[in-house]
């Protein structure tokens, strides 16, 4: 719970409206005794009296208290709070938001004015995006330098997941997300053509049903909860001049599972390899296995391979789409879209048979 004193409100108020503000009484909603109340948190709803230019007003602040039903963290409190300050004084009959802000760490209410869209500023990295790598490995052929990167990626993985935590609610959250988030698989089944001509509905279907078989699968693995980056692909790696790297544009939070991560760089190996041939071979699979195999050598970490495969699904989906990559030739997508099917087929992934997954 956050603690305040009234002066934190009082000067909120001053910030937000201007003019002249004065304090009268800050209370629970409903209770009698005004100033018996002088403490501000989630879940927490306060009456506010105050005078300004000489007129009395009363307002009520709000905020929310996490929980497990998708509210454990401060920024998705957030969005419900913005939805709401957006959305409310458009329906009739109901009450009118009069301001929308955040409590900072020192516990001091700061206002939002007028909020139409957020942005964020970060540091600019010099280097260049690792696909443009791969890109060159496509054309020629790769060195020493570039299987030593990918088992460098295996081991910063290995190090951001070897952090863990207890809390069975936020592991499944990101089941649930992976399966029905409009970022996930769901929503990208919905942004394939309909009907798709290489994947027609029945295979959509088939492919939805045997997912739900592996949400409650994964129910068993609440354990494994760790630090992950949740979008850990070529395109958010920035290789420096000097051959470190940085990543860019987290996702999804800060906690899930490490499939999740593994999935989404390894995959981007065998796509590359599918350009040079119908089975994954020659430097991508070596970039594959190297990243494969330091990852698994670093963690110990081979139950990851009884649950990554609905994460597969959710990356397969990605690098296979028509509309994020419309350039695939038509034996390229054919394959990434089988994949999909075969990796749920078993209840253990078998790296280092991909090509089974791929015929």
């Amino acid at each position: 719970m956050i603690e305040m004193d009234l002066s934190n409100i009082e000067r909120y108020l001053k910030e937000s409206q201007g003019g002249s503000v004065k304090l009268r009484g800050v209370g629970e909603v409903g209770a009698l005794d005004e100033q018996a109340i002088k403490e501000f948190g989630y879940g927490k709803s306060l009456k506010v009296t105050y005078e300004t230019d000489g007129q009395e007003q009363q307002v009520v602040f709000s905020a929310m208290r996490g929980d497990k039903y998708g509210h454990q963290f401060y920024w998705d409190r957030a969005a419900i709070l913005m939805f709401e300050y957006d959305t409310s004084a458009r329906m009739e009959k109901h009450v009118k938001p009069l301001g929308l802000g955040y409590i900072d760490k020192k516990g001091r209410l700061v206002p939002v004015n007028e909020p139409e869209e957020f942005f964020i500023v970060n540091e600019l990295i010099p280097g260049r995006p690792y696909y443009v790598d791969l890109e060159r490995i496509k054309k020629a052929n790769a060195d020493f330098g570039d299987e030593e990167r990918a088992r460098e990626f295996a081991r910063w993985l290995a190090r951001i997941h070897a952090q863990k935590q207890n809390a069975p609610d936020i592991y499944l959250r990101r089941v649930r997300q992976l399966i029905g988030d409009s970022e996930c698989i769901w929503g990208l089944i919905d942004s394939y053509p309909h009907p798709y001509e290489y994947f027609p509905p029945e295979r959509f279907k088939q492919l939805e049903k045997t997912l739900v078989d592996w949400r409650w699968k994964l129910r068993k693995y609440i354990s494994r909860l760790a630090v992950t980056h949740g979008d850990f692909h070529p395109w958010n790696i920035m290789i420096h001049p000097d051959g470190d790297f940085s990543v860019l544009d987290r996702s999804r939070g800060e906690w899930g599972e490490p499939a999740d991560d593994v999935s989404a760089m390894s995959c981007n190996y065998f796509l590359y390899g599918l350009y040079q041939g119908p089975r994954l071979s020659g430097d991508f699979e070596k970039l594959y296995m190297a990243f494969w195999e330091e990852y698994l050598e670093q963690t110990g970490d081979y139950e990851i391979l009884e649950v990554i495969a609905p994460f597969y699904v959710f990356r397969g989906l990605v690098v296979a789409s028509p509309e994020w990559y419309p350039n695939h030739p038509k034996d390229v997508r054919q394959a990434l879209l089988r994949f999909l099917e075969n990796v749920l087929a078993e209840e253990r992934f078998d790296y280092s048979n991909i090509n089974k997954y791929l015929d």
